[in-house]
């Protein structure tokens, strides 16, 4: 497999090294309370209380019953907003999943739809919400959005109606994120809707909401996070990637830089040392807070060098075996990013070692760099509440390691290519046999 082969994903680009990097966010608010903000965000982004507008809020029945959304809906008709709720949303959404939630929305408020919206929860529900408005705006069905040959491969052009996303959950980064992921159930892999006109106007987040958060979730999430972190600061350098033709089809994955460097260096650290507070002591907001911060910042970080073979390892795990998406990524990393990695770059690895906490004082750059992965599987055993491999997770086995490896190969280049080393199938099938298990 050639460089240019791994390196490019969309159609045409030039046969050199990129020279321009892009970094593009939604308003970010960020607090104890911010919520109590949502209003003037709202206003902010030129949704005036004064026209009538009508909102949707995407949410599940689990924040609905625990009186979160209550908490949300309340703050938005103090400020005047008239807003309806949907919670339907469901965990690892499918493309059907969305579908009921744009079939509600035009039934509601015809093609048009609604004047803005919320999204409200963990990733799933925030991925729902944004493929909502993006469907919505754009016209058509969700499979017209997803890339060939599983749907038609059609670009948006519009980001429609301002949206507004409040995670509850320190883990995926989705509220600033250019991608909706779905799972197509009846071919067993997940697609992405990636577009910046999917992404949100603004992100609000408010660690009070994260309290509820129980134990088991908490550490789930948190790997996601921290996954993200260590993806972004170990990927290709944007310059390490071939130049696109056009500004409008450089992939929104497009490589670290010194600016997403700084905010995975400062997310590993506050992931790594809050985790095990926020796992064993959940009510401690300091420490809630703090995995929250963690996590955007791995985000701003991940989603925007990209995520890599990990992430790209996990889709055909999580929709075939159902797995909760964090749980996944905690069980691969070790195998992959901490693992087959290594070998891209030691000296950056070692750096990643010494974030997690371990002592490499002594050692060879090789050995300190193999620290990395000793030190994140220290973590998950101390949070007790990760799977100690996929066979553990979902009972996966050998038999199983083939297909794995084939789906991560031909369905997730669009990860792949930000991989700071190349990945075969053969390679992705010794990885997968190396994340059976992880520790004994």
């Amino acid at each position: 497999m050639s460089g240019y082969d791994r390196s490019v994903s969309a159609p045409e680009h030039d046969l050199g090294p990129e020279t321009v990097w892009h970094l593009q966010m939604p308003q970010i608010r960020f607090g104890r309370n911010a919520v109590e903000e949502l209003g003037f965000q709202l206003a902010d982004l030129g949704v005036d209380a004064a026209d009538d507008p009508h909102g949707l809020v995407v949410t599940d029945e689990t924040l609905a019953d625990i009186g979160h959304v209550d908490r949300v809906t309340d703050h938005l008709e103090d400020a005047g907003y008239d807003v309806t709720v949907w919670d339907g949303a469901e965990r690892e959404p499918s493309i059907e999943n969305v579908d009921r939630c744009i079939e509600f929305v035009r039934a509601n408020e015809g093609e048009a739809g609604y004047d803005f919206y919320v999204g409200f929860g963990g990733g799933s529900c925030i991925d729902v919400a944004k493929a909502t408005r993006a469907v919505i705006a754009n016209g058509g069905q969700v499979l017209d959005y997803i890339a060939e040959p599983t749907g038609a491969g059609e670009s948006l052009t519009e980001s429609g109606p301002p949206l507004v996303l409040m995670p509850t959950t320190a883990g995926t980064g989705a509220e600033i994120s250019p991608v909706a992921i779905l799972s197509v159930e009846e071919q067993d892999i997940k697609e992405g809707i990636s577009s910046n006109h999917i992404r949100a106007d603004a992100a609000v987040l408010d660690p009070t909401f994260t309290t509820t958060l129980p134990p088991e979730t908490t550490g789930k999430t948190a790997m996601d996070a921290l996954g993200h972190a260590i993806e972004g600061y170990t990927t290709h350098p944007f310059d390490g990637l071939l130049r696109a033709s056009d500004p409008e089809t450089r992939p929104v994955y497009a490589g670290r830089t010194e600016l997403t460097e700084m905010f995975s260096e400062k997310a590993i650290q506050l992931l790594s040392s809050n985790v095990r507070t926020a796992v064993h002591n959940g009510d401690d907001l300091e420490a809630r807070a703090a995995m929250l911060k963690g996590a955007l910042f791995g985000a701003i970080a991940g989603l925007t060098a990209g995520a890599s073979l990990c992430h790209a390892m996990a889709y055909p795990v999580g929709n075939r075996y159902h797995t909760y998406h964090g749980e996944t990524i905690a069980v691969l990393t070790p195998a992959s990013t901490l693992g087959y990695n290594v070998a891209s770059d030691p000296e950056r690895f070692v750096r990643v070692a010494e974030m997690l906490g371990a002592d490499t004082d002594g050692l060879g750059t090789r050995e300190a760099a193999d620290r990395a992965r000793a030190e994140y599987v220290r973590l998950q055993r101390d949070l007790n509440v990760v799977p100690s491999g996929l066979n553990e997770l979902a009972g996966v086995t050998e038999e199983d390691v083939d297909w794995l490896a084939s789906q991560t190969v031909e369905t997730q280049q669009r990860l792949l290519r930000c991989n700071p080393r190349p990945v075969t199938e053969a390679d992705a099938a010794e990885i997968f046999r190396d994340a059976l298990y992880n520790w004994e």
